[in-house]
């Protein structure tokens, strides 16, 4: 078994993982989420292992470098650090309300994966630099980050605004408020890793640190957007609704940011859906 077919079951393992979460949450069965969360956990082991295997089978490939090269091992190292993300807040917080949504999103992008082309390919010369780790893994734990923010900010809005009877589980609102915050800050510390380790990258590769690609500048307007809602959070005192509306356009750039501009020219084409 190699590591594209062990993803592809870890896709039903998060499928599951939500099925058993949203049992929990409609139902009120607290072993359905007891079980959940051992399968979270179970999914992100496998997650890890299917990235190991594929970083080792690219050494026996001859190419040797780490899974984050194309459209397909990014979705999958999106839904890993989602699912790490999610877990650390679970232990932290003693609440698995957040346990759909967020296993939802990893097995989104698990399942947009296996529609990408899977095989190994060598790195292309841009490519071939010791940054590309550095670079993917700091921009995919803020998008992550930022994913789990648009989640919970999805909840509270639902919830102030005449959602499901369930929602009443959730935390209270104050807490949801913060803790969005706290995940906006933690992405944006990623984020701006991520657009400094890819400018000195870029300089190594095209000899420029900034060229304006639409990537690059799509990065930027996202970046934008969540320092205007830290901002807005910290001088201007906003909290609740108008921080969670922020949160969900910040992520809605996001997406925008690694799937839009595929669509476009740019240097970025590298990344582009086949």
């Amino acid at each position: 078994m190699n590591s594209s077919s062990i993803l592809s079951i870890i896709t039903f393992v998060y499928g599951a993982a939500v099925f058993l979460y949203l049992v929990e949450l409609v139902f009120k069965k607290s072993l359905a989420g007891r079980i959940a969360t051992v399968v979270t956990i179970i999914a992100f082991v496998g997650n890890t292992t299917g990235l190991v295997m594929r970083w080792v089978e690219s050494y026996q490939l001859g190419f040797g470098h780490a899974p984050l090269s194309n459209l397909y091992e990014s979705l999958v190292f999106f839904a890993w650090s989602i699912a790490l993300l999610y877990i650390f807040i679970e232990w932290k917080y003693k609440n698995r309300v957040f346990g759909t949504l967020s296993t939802a999103l990893a097995c989104c992008a698990m399942a947009y994966a296996s529609l990408k082309p899977d095989q190994i390919q060598p790195l292309i010369p841009a490519l071939k630099s010791n940054w590309l780790i550095a670079h993917v893994f700091t921009c995919f734990i803020g998008y992550a980050s930022f994913a789990i923010a648009f989640g919970i900010s999805l909840l509270y809005l639902l919830r102030r605004f005449g959602g499901p009877a369930m929602l009443d589980r959730l935390p209270a609102d104050n807490l949801l408020d913060e803790l969005t915050h706290q995940l906006v800050m933690f992405g944006f510390i990623f984020l701006s890793a991520g657009i400094i380790t890819g400018s000195v990258w870029a300089n190594s590769a095209w000899g420029r640190y900034w060229g304006w690609d639409p990537k690059e500048t799509w990065s930027l307007i996202t970046w934008f957007v969540y320092a205007g809602l830290l901002h807005a959070r910290f001088m201007r005192g906003w909290q609740g609704t108008r921080i969670a509306v922020l949160s969900i356009v910040g992520f809605l750039a996001v997406l925008f940011t690694y799937f839009g501009v595929n669509y476009l020219p740019g240097l970025h084409s590298y990344g582009a859906p086949s």
